[in-house]
């Protein structure tokens, strides 16, 4: 007696205690292997963040130097993209004096060498580069020379990637993403739940037509990238010379690399909806042939035929059923290998240009990045699969219970990925419950947050409508035979108004045996048999709506996926600007690189009141200094002149001096504008550094007559 290889089976009632703790111990070993992976991805986050942000430059924003520096050297975040012109030097009359060239110095610092001999004033720096995760970075500072000074730099009004432009390459990137989800979401589908729809026109054409919007998005996107990340002009979008820049970096190598892979998705789709489907529509076929013809011949007569094939006879050269059968499982595998290579592929091309490619844990953030997008497709494309099935289909191809009871799984499956790496990838991105809540990202990714909860909800409804499908009675014959019944008392009504229309004799046909066959009313005239063919299809086709109609279950279902597929919709906009927004992570590092430039941004008015006496006539009075809002960085100032009386009293001339001795910084001049009476103002004045600044006010009151009062006073 063979015994090897055979698990003898425990005596009934006997406990298995030896298998019982073997399987705690595994359970508990698993449960530390994932505690010990989540701790190791936490622990080993540094803080690297997706776009980039200016941390820090040589001059410093808002800084006096006593001599022009031969180069503006500027450090971000992380690597950046730069081209010629990327950054621009101008001097305070507006005059660009930089070389162009942008030099890479090493440690994410870029610098562009000045001109020799400038002048004293106020310089605006201004950039414009691309992060490693694809998207623009513009921004300006100012520093000065000798002393600040007015300065009529025209700074751009708009930051990269805004404009019509920015507005395209936007919307092109939501259809790609839309693209995506049809075509490999609608693939996937009619494999892994029903591949009867491969031979379904409207499932067809969803699936193309992803294939084309994914086509089309990607070659505008490559169009419009030049622009987008450059000038932003619209005439620059068939620009050569920006078409082949654009070539050589990772976001055009990712599109192009996306073009080839649709050309290999569309030998995909070709297989999919040609031989995959006529394999499937033959294998029906040829199944209802041996059903009739086993009903002929009786069981008996099958089994001797079996046996003679079993044999050898003349049919060994015919394919049998389990040949069939196999074939038909073969293809499915290699579609279902090859699709799913094809996909990730896809789904590779942005987590390779975008976020995932660029900050902490890249090499992480990469696959999770992909099992993402793919888990996306695969719910949400089959959703709107499911919805075209459900609404579009034919009657004659009516969508199975068991295709959408399989969908269900898969979609509860893919929720279970996206929820994971979402989580992993919002930690990534955000980092702190402040940028969750305090940025433009974190909101964003709350709304996103919001809008799954609000889609898993509907599907939760649609998994009951479901369960009330299954269990659902199918129809009698004898509802059939009376369903039949009106469709023929309808049908003749059809025919008989069809024949007083073509005038062809409403007698012949208003029996309704005429509509019956195109034979007895149609077989003299092709038009009048070719108009009863139509109304005969378009009878049949309402009968089966009738029918399938009758279903509560499958009303309610169609209801729920429409909804699904509404909030789908307004969650993939979502997504798409969350991919085009700054994350909130660098969000904070940005505010936290300012923060040590400036280290306090209070706000508010600065009043300073000093009381002054010339010695002349009306040499008396007290001057008012405000400044707002007394930081680091650019302040407006104003200057009040008051007599002994306390009006306001005009002064041939005001001016001020600021001093950090502590820094061996000033004495800065400024000259405020006299604009009303007793009122002068200056704008713009720079601040370069916190600290006890020594203000001093000369008050001049004749040709001859004028002091000097000052006071100290904490700015910044």
């Amino acid at each position: 007696m063979r015994r090897s290889g055979v698990a003898r089976r425990p005596a009934r009632g006997a406990a298995p205690s030896s298998n019982r703790p073997s399987s705690n111990r595994l359970r508990a070993l698993l449960l530390l292997l994932l505690l010990a992976t989540v701790t190791a991805v936490l622990a080993g986050a540094v803080p690297v963040a997706a776009h980039a942000a200016l941390t820090g430059s040589d001059p410093q924003q808002g800084s006096v130097v006593q001599e022009a520096p031969s180069q503006i050297s500027l450090t971000f975040s992380e690597k950046v993209a730069t081209s010629d012109g990327s950054v621009r030097v101008y001097d305070p009359k507006g005059q660009q004096v930089d070389t162009g060239d942008v030099v890479d110095l090493g440690g994410n610092s870029y610098g562009v060498k000045l001109r020799p001999g400038q002048p004293d004033g106020t310089f605006t720096v201004t950039y414009q580069v691309v992060s490693a995760d694809s998207h623009p970075v513009s921004g300006a500072f100012t520093f000065s020379v000798g002393a600040p000074s007015k300065t009529t730099v025209p700074v751009p009004g708009q930051e990269a990637g805004d404009g019509v432009v920015g507005g395209l390459y936007g919307f092109a990137r939501y259809l790609s993403y839309a693209g995506f989800i049809l075509l490999v979401g609608g693939a996937t589908f009619v494999l892994a739940c029903w591949q009867r729809g491969a031979g379904v026109r409207p499932v067809q054409r969803l699936v193309v037509s992803g294939w084309l919007t994914l086509a089309v998005a990607t070659l505008a996107m490559l169009l419009l990238r030049g622009s987008y990340t450059g000038s932003g002009k619209l005439g620059d979008v068939f620009d050569l010379d920006l078409l082949s820049d654009v070539l050589q970096t990772k976001t055009g190598a990712a599109l192009i690399s996306r073009l080839l892979l649709l050309a290999a998705a569309a030998l995909f789709i070709a297989v999919l909806f040609g031989a995959y489907a006529r394999r499937d529509e033959e294998d029906e076929g040829v199944k209802d042939v041996e059903e009739s013809e086993e009903a002929d011949e009786g069981e008996e007569g099958v089994r001797e035929a079996n046996v003679t094939k079993g044999v050898g006879s003349e049919d060994d050269d015919e394919p049998s059923e389990a040949d069939d059968g196999s074939y038909q499982r073969d293809l499915t595998f290699g579609l279902a290998i090859g699709g799913g290579v094809v996909a990730a592929g896809l789904a590779a091309s942005w987590a390779m240009a975008e976020h995932a490619s660029t900050g902490l844990q890249a090499g992480l953030a990469m696959p999770l990045d992909i099992l993402h997008l793919l888990a996306v497709a695969a719910w949400l494309g089959g959703l709107a699969t499911l919805l075209v099935a459900l609404f579009r289909a034919p009657a004659d191809a009516q969508i199975e219970t068991a295709a959408v009871r399989r969908f269900s799984r898969v979609a509860f499956g893919s929720v279970l990925v996206l929820t994971a790496t979402g989580i992993y990838q919002s930690w990534r991105q955000v980092g702190t419950w402040s940028a969750l809540t305090g940025t433009s990202y974190g909101q964003l990714l709350l709304v996103k947050i919001g809008l799954v909860a609000v889609l898993v909800g509907i599907a939760w409804i649609s998994r009951r409508w479901t369960a009330q499908l299954v269990e659902a009675p199918t129809p009698t014959e004898e509802e059939r035979e009376k369903a039949t019944g009106d469709a023929a008392d309808d049908d003749a009504s059809a025919g008989a108004g069809a024949g007083d229309d073509a005038g062809a004799g409403a007698a012949g046909v208003g029996d309704g045996a005429g509509a019956g066959t195109v034979g007895d009313d149609g077989r003299g005239d092709p038009e009048r048999a070719a108009q009863l063919a139509r109304q005969r299809v378009a009878v049949a086709t309402a009968r089966e709506k009738r029918l399938r109609d009758a279903d509560p279950g499958r009303r309610g279902l169609r209801r729920s996926v429409l909804a699904e597929a509404g909030v789908a919709v307004v969650l993939l906009a979502v997504t798409t600007a969350l991919t085009s927004t700054e994350p909130g992570r660098t969000v904070e590092e940005a505010k936290a690189a300012n923060a040590a430039v400036a280290p306090d941004t209070q706000s508010g008015a600065l009043a300073l009141d000093m009381s002054f006496d010339t010695g002349g006539k009306n040499g008396k009075g007290v001057v008012r200094l405000e400044i707002d809002p007394a930081r680091v960085g650019a302040n407006e100032m104003h200057v009040y002149v008051q007599g002994p009386d306390g009006k306001a009293h005009d002064i041939p001339e005001v001016k001020v001096a600021f001093t950090l001795e502590a820094k061996d910084i000033g004495p800065l001049p400024v000259v405020p504008d006299h604009i009303a009476t007793g009122h002068w103002t200056a704008d713009g004045v720079q601040i370069p550094m916190a600290g006890d600044w020594n203000i001093e006010v000369t008050v001049r009151t004749s040709d001859i007559d004028q002091v000097t009062v000052s006071k100290n006073a904490k700015i910044g």
